[in-house]
C-alpha cells in the first residue's frame, strides 16, 4: 500500500465542510447501557476484532477513513461513540478515563466480544492504554496514537487554524447528534475539566503493561511532546514507537492512507 495515492487534507478544510467519510451501514448497532450512559456502538464485518475509540469531542464517525481498510483487511470493527460524545449520553458524574473504559467493555461484554486490538486516538488512545492496564485479558494489543499518560506530556495550547476547523465541525456534529444538541459549551467543558488533571500514570504504571503496545506520534502534533512519546515507548515492556511524517494530531483524517498503512502493519504483526 502506498501513501500517495490518497488525497490529502493536511489543513482539514474538506473535514470541516463536509466531515470524514460516512461510516459504512451497520446491521448490528444500538446502545448500550452503563454506570448511567446509553453507549452508543456500530459493529461491522467478521474476522480479529478491532475497536476504534475517537478523540475528545469527536464521534466514532470521524474513523470513517480507517473502517473500510480494516473491514477491507478482514477484520471486524466496532466503533464506540464515548460517553456524552456523538450518539452516547451521559449523566452528571464527571468525566474519568476508567469509567469510559468500564464504557468500553460493557459494550463488548455485549456483543459477546472476549478480546480485541484497541486503537485509540488522542483521548481515546488514553482509554484504550487503560483498558491495557486494567483488563489485559480483553486486550490483545494498544495502538496508542496522540496521547499522553501524563499531564507533563502536553505542549502549552496554541490555537491555529487546523485545530480551529476541527473544533468546528467538532461543534456541527454534536448539533447533528448529541441527545443534548444545546449543550455543547458545557460538553466541551466537562471534558476539558477532565483533561486539566488526568490521566495521570506514572512510570510504574506504564511498566505493569503487558499487552503489545505501539506509541504512534506524529511530526507535528499540535498537543504532545514528542520526547513524551519516546519516554512511553522506554516505559512500556516491549512498546514500540512509531513517528509518521508530515501530519499533526489529526493524522487519521490529514491522511488515512499514510495511517491506514501503520495500523494495519500493528494488527498483521499482532496476528503473528
Amino acid at each position: 500500500m502506498t501513501t500517495s495515492s490518497a488525497p490529502h487534507d493536511d489543513h482539514l478544510a474538506h473535514f470541516e465542510a463536509h466531515g470524514a467519510p460516512p461510516l459504512p451501514v451497520s446491521d448490528d448497532e444500538g446502545h448500550v447501557e452503563n454506570e448511567g450512559a446509553r453507549i452508543w456502538y456500530a459493529s461491522y464485518g467478521d474476522g480479529a476484532p478491532v475497536i476504534l475509540l475517537h478523540g475528545g469531542l469527536g464521534h466514532s464517525g470521524n474513523w470513517g477513513g480507517q473502517v473500510p481498510a480494516l473491514l477491507d483487511a478482514g477484520h471486524r470493527v466496532v466503533v464506540i461513540d464515548s460517553r456524552g460524545h456523538g450518539r452516547s449520553t451521559r449523566d452528571t458524574q464527571p468525566y474519568r478515563y476508567e469509567l469510559m473504559a468500564s464504557d468500553v467493555l460493557a459494550v463488548m461484554d455485549a456483543l459477546q466480544l472476549e478480546r480485541a486490538a484497541m486503537v485509540g486516538w488522542s483521548d481515546g488512545a488514553c482509554i484504550a492504554m487503560v483498558l491495557g492496564m486494567s483488563a489485559p485479558e480483553r486486550v490483545t494489543g494498544v495502538f496508542f496514537f496522540a496521547c499522553n499518560m501524563d499531564p507533563s506530556g502536553t505542549k502549552p495550547f496554541v490555537p491555529t487554524p487546523v485545530i480551529e476547523r476541527c473544533f468546528s465541525r467538532h461543534a456541527k456534529d454534536y448539533a447533528l447528534l448529541s441527545a443534548t444538541p444545546e449543550d455543547f459549551e458545557a460538553f466541551v467543558g466537562a471534558v476539558s475539566a477532565m483533561m486539566k488533571t488526568e490521566p495521570n500514570y506514572h512510570a510504574g504504571d506504564l511498566a505493569r503493561i503487558r499487552v503489545p503496545v505501539a506509541i504512534v506520534q506524529s511530526e507535528h502534533d499540535e498537543f504532545i511532546k514528542p520526547e513524551h512519546a519516546d519516554y512511553l515507548a522506554r516505559s512500556i515492556p516491549g512498546a514500540e514507537l512509531i513517528l509518521l511524517p508530515g501530519v499533526s494530531h489529526f493524522a487519521p483524517l490529514q491522511r488515512p492512507a499514510q495511517f491506514n498503512h501503520v495500523l494495519l502493519n500493528f494488527l498483521r504483526r499482532l496476528a503473528g
